[in-house]
């Protein structure tokens, strides 16, 4: 019986894990199909965008859109597992060779927690490293747009002060956690607060005690525009500081979050949306198990009875409830008004406590 187990075992894990990572290809396809032709769109004006080089773009902007998705690729995954099992009858065999259904449940778990685990340690730095590829990659699309790229009162937003006056920087486009802009465009203001000039850069690096910006064409009210190769502007800031700004807590890899929480808080910065994003990603290999047992609780129904729609329908139904919980719990944590592990790990309980009572209640109730 337990040769028999584990060879089941290993049969089910199997269908599981294919079944899943199918659903994983197909919507990265589709993503990264919509997001080039979206970047056709953008780019159909700009004579130096080769279709090779918006095809990359695209292609390292995906994964991390893809990365959010992934308990929804195990949900409907699990779902198309079980229900091609059951439409085959398998499970009416292995039920009837004495196998309970939580026997043939344990190794999708195990697999969905051995794929959260992957997902975590190297997809999410994977994902967050190309995206920072991606970046540098639109940068260099759109660079030879004039001004530099898109430059209106949309992008990132820095203001510093030091002993020459007041500078507002706004960028287009961020890279290296804000270390590298691109798309600049600066207001000065002297010590007095009075207008000094507007600048307009391509693209500008953070380096020790200034700001390097390259591109430059300075305007002002009493002088005709002036092009320079090159500007350097003095600043306090830090590169910590910097990044503390521009990063966003998903653009920061799990094996990066712990430093930045650290310097968030040596510097005075809210921390709450970096501990959210580190807590998120450590709860993700039972948020995915979770997924699975609420795609068990919809699945394992005998096929020829009917019903199939109704089931489908309500574990996608679960999924997305399960989902808004998330989003509710998320901006409750950004708002201070939630304790991170809390938002972090609440969805998972809800949804694995979910999943099990309703599968207690079908198989031994």
């Amino acid at each position: 019986m337990s040769m028999l187990t584990n060879t089941l075992g290993r049969y089910f894990a199997g269908r599981f894990v294919v079944a899943a990572l199918g659903v994983f290809a197909s919507i990265f396809l589709l993503l990264v199909l919509v997001d080039y032709i979206e970047m056709v769109r953008k780019t159909s004006g700009l004579a130096s965008a080769s279709a090779i080089m918006v095809a990359e773009t695209s292609l390292f902007r995906v994964p991390q859109l893809l990365e959010k998705l992934t308990p929804f690729c195990m949900l409907i995954g699990a779902m198309t597992c079980y229900l091609a099992l059951s439409r085959r009858l398998e499970l009416v065999v292995a039920r009837a060779a004495g196998i309970s259904a939580w026997q043939f449940i344990s190794p999708a778990l195990g697999s969905a927690l051995l794929i959260g685990v992957i997902a975590t340690v190297a997809y999410n730095p994977m994902s967050a490293n190309l995206r920072e590829l991606s970046k540098r990659m639109e940068a260099e699309l759109f660079g030879s747009a004039p001004g530099g790229g898109i430059q209106d009162a949309s992008g990132f937003w820095l203001n510093q002060v030091t002993s020459d006056g007041q500078t507002i920087i706004n960028a287009a486009r961020s890279e290296q956690q804000g270390v590298r802009l691109t798309g600049l465009t600066l207001f000065r203001f002297d010590t007095e607060q009075h207008f000094k000039e507007r600048v307009e850069a391509r693209e500008a690096t953070l380096e020790a005690g200034h700001w390097l910006f390259k591109g430059v064409r300075r305007f002002s009210l009493d002088a005709p525009p002036i092009d320079q190769a090159s500007l350097e502007i003095p600043t306090t800031l830090t590169e910590a500081q910097v990044r503390n700004s521009f990063s966003t807590p998903e653009t920061v890899s799990f094996w990066q979050l712990p430093s930045y929480i650290r310097s968030s808080e040596s510097s005075g910065f809210a921390t709450a949306g970096y501990r959210l994003q580190y807590h998120k990603l450590l709860a993700q290999p039972f948020l995915l198990a979770a997924m699975v047992m609420l795609a068990a609780s919809v699945s394992l129904r005998f096929f020829r009875m009917g019903g199939v729609q109704k089931m489908v329908l309500s574990g996608v139904g679960a999924g997305f409830l399960l989902y808004v919980l998330s989003k509710v719990t998320e901006d409750l944590s950004k708002a201070e008004l939630m304790h991170p592990i809390a938002a972090a790990w609440l969805p998972v309980v809800v949804g694995g406590l979910t999943g099990f009572l309703a599968l207690l209640y079908q198989e031994d109730g």
